[in-house]
């Protein structure tokens, strides 16, 4: 269980909360957690009674079924849910995808999207990457060409979180190609519309129960009341989302990273070696020692993350900067704290493995480390 006794971002509602989350997820998540990562879809059930419980896009204003909390009780979720070992695509949807939607969206958006994905009935995604394009959003081929009252949609997607149970998609497209990231648009596709279809669910080395896919656009229609926000202002969109995307992120790593601390400690201290245990060791002690150090500084940058966000001052250098350093910390800890459990840690039936196979991704999506660096260093 997280230790939340000298955290500083949170306060004693947070707290109630956050024991409501671990109570809920004790009960609907750990017990199907295998049963997940072998079928490589979260139920969509799980989705629903999450919805029930409240733990769906918290920070979505009451008028449109949420609970109109801040941020940081997202930040419970995110923690709690990467403590357990799971992929479940939870953060995309509440801390991400709503806030497109409530802050570009017309209100008969709102109305209509909002509460469903409060209540579960809605699962949606955010499609950028393209076969041929990563990173580099400006150079998405996808196309968005309007038809009268209609937006023709064409292209394809991939590496889609949630893309197998998304019930609406934004779409990352083109609506004038020869305007760069000028003509970039972001367009609501339901995907119950014709010319939609799901390529195969990804067999990805990790993050299994994550349904990740690609997604197929052959000229579908959606009405222009369909455009999210602006023509043409997509791209600022993006922009202006990445730190809280960011820092979505930084704070799963972050709490993936003391579960794997926390799973070698244990590992270390039962584990018996030449008349003793491992954790008697003084290179075991000396580098969970070094590990823990890191741990602990890695709470205190977050919860200055935290409060940064929360006041609306976080940069995007700087989520950037909690992504770069939240998930390489993620990656030494998960890969260590592997090592220390010997021949056992490469088995799947102990919890490091799974810690350690899904780690490897949090370097990559979201922007990858190189990225990070790149926008860090043009801050300074």
């Amino acid at each position: 269980m997280l230790d939340t006794t000298t955290r500083t971002a949170y306060g004693e509602e947070h707290e109630i909360f956050r024991d409501q989350v671990r109570k809920f997820f004790s009960r609907a998540l750990v017990p199907y957690l295998d049963r997940w990562e072998e079928q490589g879809v979260v139920d969509r059930d799980f989705w629903r009674a999450a919805g029930e419980a409240g733990l769906l896009c918290p920070t979505i204003p009451e008028e449109y079924g949420g609970l109109g909390l801040d941020f940081r009780f997202n930040a419970v979720i995110g923690e709690e849910l990467a403590y357990a070992i799971s992929a479940a695509g939870l953060p995309l949807q509440s801390d991400i995808v709503a806030d497109y939607i409530l802050h570009y969206g017309t209100e008969a958006q709102k109305q209509h999207w909002l509460p469903r994905m409060v209540s579960g009935e809605v699962v949606t995604a955010i499609a950028m990457t393209e076969p041929s394009t990563g990173s580099d959003l400006q150079s998405i081929r996808a196309t968005a060409r309007r038809q009268g009252d209609e937006y023709v949609v064409n292209g394809a997607k991939t590496y889609i979180t949630n893309g197998q149970l998304a019930d609406l998609i934004i779409v990352v497209a083109k609506t004038n190609p020869e305007a760069g990231a000028k003509g970039v648009s972001l367009i609501l596709v339901e995907a119950s519309r014709p010319g939609f279809s799901r390529g195969r669910n990804l067999d990805k080395i990790g993050q299994k129960s994550a349904d990740t896919s690609e997604l197929f656009f052959a000229d579908v229609r959606v009405p222009c009341t369909n455009l999210l926000g602006e023509e043409g202002r997509g791209f600022a969109y993006l922009m202006n989302q990445l730190p809280q995307e960011r820092l979505s992120i930084a704070i799963s790593a972050q709490s993936s990273a003391q579960r794997a601390l926390d799973e070698a400690i244990s590992f270390t201290k039962d584990r018996p070696a030449f008349g003793k245990t491992v954790f008697d060791f003084q290179n075991t002690r000396f580098t969970l020692g070094s590990l823990k150090a890191k741990v602990q500084a890695g709470w205190a940058h977050l919860d200055w993350a935290l409060q940064r966000h929360i006041a609306g001052k976080l940069t995007t250098a700087e989520a950037s900067a909690a992504k770069l350093f939240h998930t390489e910390l993620l990656w030494e800890v998960a890969d260590a704290s592997l090592q220390l459990h010997g021949g056992a840690g490469y088995m799947n039936e102990y919890p490091i493995a799974r810690l350690w196979r899904d780690a490897r991704v949090q370097r990559i999506y979201g922007g990858t480390s190189e990225i990070m660096k790149e926008v860090i260093a043009r801050s300074l």
